[in-house]
């Protein structure tokens, strides 16, 4: 389905996401693997092809016709193997386009992450100008007060102490917001210098049954799907090799005529003698290799597993310590409207 990403307001954080994904290029760079990987099972598809030769001896001198013979056989080996390879080959084609799913899926979340960040950034920077603009005019407020000797120097020093710690949070605010810009433009695919608005973001809420999903996990994240494929291409590997252990035999027919105008045909044989290679390295290495992505397909899982744990409980001390910081918000505001209205309340009992 088509999908129009409107340019002419804020992007939201998923079309961010999203142009990362289409504009990567590092993820344009990866999509040639897929072409090779479609190319090997194209190339496992074909059966092996069968070798004929042919001779003739023409007849130089004495009694007799010329010589000829021609002789046409197929290796049944590439044949017994040609199942499990071309199996393999489409196990790791699939495997690739998991692959490619889960960079994408990578490019697309550290967009969203750095789009986040830059939109809460952009909240800090606006309230810590305006914290360093009511430092400065409380400082001109005390450095009049102080010259004019209603203050001691004593009530100064906390406030320029204040005004300098503000200043350099600033500073810092600045120099994320222009790092994190700079990353998120290399993601989209333009020049560092550009800008543009980032929609408010809306969080989704915490999974209610985490253990359902996490239950589905090695099912619906790409990269555990890709190492499963992985696994069963490299099961189809050993039984190719182990196949192999099988000797090459080629399996023909021959026909002749020789210089006394004698005819003959019949079936040709050929193979090999499995006295010191009987492919007893290849099936070891093919057995090593599906025991090492088994490896690391579980640990990959149980990473994932402790992961996805371990956020859902950040996320719930991050939302317990995001209620409290509102109350306690709520409580400044109504302590300031109170002490505003006080503030005006002795201002108009001073002007009686």
């Amino acid at each position: 389905a088509q999908r129009t990403i409107p340019t002419g307001e804020p992007l939201a954080i998923d079309d961010i996401g999203l142009l990362a994904v289409l504009n990567d290029p590092d993820l344009r760079a990866g999509r040639g693997t897929f072409d090779a990987a479609r190319a090997g099972l194209l190339q496992a598809s074909l059966l092996p092809n069968p070798s004929g030769s042919l001779s003739f001896e023409p007849l130089l001198g004495g009694a007799g016709t010329s010589a000829w013979a021609a002789s046409l056989t197929e290796d049944l080996r590439g044949i017994l193997m040609y199942h499990t390879q071309k199996k393999a080959a489409r196990l790791q084609l699939q495997q690739v386009d998991a692959d490619l799913l889960w960079q994408e899926w990578q490019v697309a979340q550290q967009a969203r992450i750095l789009a986040l960040d830059l939109y809460w950034d952009g909240l800090a920077l606006s309230l810590a100008g305006r914290e360093r603009e009511l430092l400065d005019r409380e400082v001109r407020q005390v450095q009049a007060a102080t010259r004019s000797g209603a203050l001691d120097l004593t009530v100064l020093a906390p406030l320029l102490a204040a005004e300098a710690s503000a200043a350099q949070t600033a500073a810092s605010l600045h120099l994320a917001q222009l790092q994190g810009w700079q990353q998120l433009d290399a993601l989209l695919g333009l020049q560092p210098q550009a800008r543009f608005a980032i929609a408010p973001p809306t969080m989704a809420p915490l999974p209610s049954n985490l253990e359902a999903l996490l239950r589905e996990l090695p099912r619906r994240r790409p990269d555990l799907v890709a190492l499963q494929l992985g696994y069963h291409a490299a099961d189809e590997s050993v039984r190719s090799a182990i196949i192999g252990q099988f000797p090459a035999f080629a399996l023909g027919g021959a026909w002749e005529d020789d210089n006394g105008n004698v005819r003959n045909a019949g079936p040709t044989a050929s193979f090999d003698l499995p006295i010191f290679d009987r492919h007893q390295g290849q099936v070891a290495q093919t057995r090593a290799t599906r025991l090492q992505l088994h490896e690391q397909y579980q640990a990959r899982l149980d990473a994932a597993v402790g992961a996805a744990k371990g956020l859902a409980a950040q996320i719930r001390r991050l939302t317990g310590d995001a209620r409290q910081a509102r109350r306690a918000a709520a409580a400044a505001q109504s302590q300031s409207i109170a002490a505003q209205r006080a503030r005006v309340s002795a201002r108009r009992k001073a002007c009686r």
